[in-house]
């Protein structure tokens, strides 16, 4: 892929997905977060259908994935998970890009709501960089070091 060129970015309901996007961004987990990142873990938790999913894509291949879970899934206020960066588009600000659309969106829906993260630890600086504020020391999640971070909403 070219450097920082633009991708087409969406945020759909699990219903909204076509098969061939649910298949993409499904596999792009699999490929990161299983395989890249050597965890064992059930991906398929019951939560994407009740998700906001955020894809960056370009020429039909999804580059760029986050999925918004709403207030009372997984913590009180609306929370981003499951992001991923392509491994051959990393270290070129997409990340950030990526993390500005799932903001941009949690605001559209929840626009009071502060924002939760459950951060693998070696991305703190990431994710501060952005705005978020680390709320608890580290803890393990699927074996892998996580912090819990906040995203204070900004009023309109």
């Amino acid at each position: 892929p070219r450097l920082m060129a633009a991708l087409n970015w969406s945020c759909r309901e699990f219903r909204e997905l076509t098969l061939h996007e649910l298949y993409s961004l499904l596999q792009l987990r699999t490929d990161v977060f299983v395989i890249e990142q050597n965890c064992v873990y059930q991906d398929m938790d019951d939560n994407d259908q009740v998700a906001m999913h955020v894809i960056g894509a370009r020429d039909g291949e999804l580059l760029c994935y986050a999925r918004i879970l709403p207030p009372s899934i997984k913590y009180k206020t609306p929370s981003i998970g499951r992001v991923i960066t392509h491994q051959t588009l990393r270290q070129n600000g997409y990340g950030k890009q990526l993390m500005g659309k799932a903001l941009d969106y949690c605001r559209q829906y929840w626009p009071t709501e502060p924002i939760t993260i459950s951060a693998q630890q070696r991305l703190q600086k990431f994710y501060s960089e952005l705005g978020f504020v680390t709320e608890s020391g580290p803890y393990l999640e699927d074996g892998i070091p996580h912090i819990q971070m906040r995203y204070e909403s900004l009023p309109s």
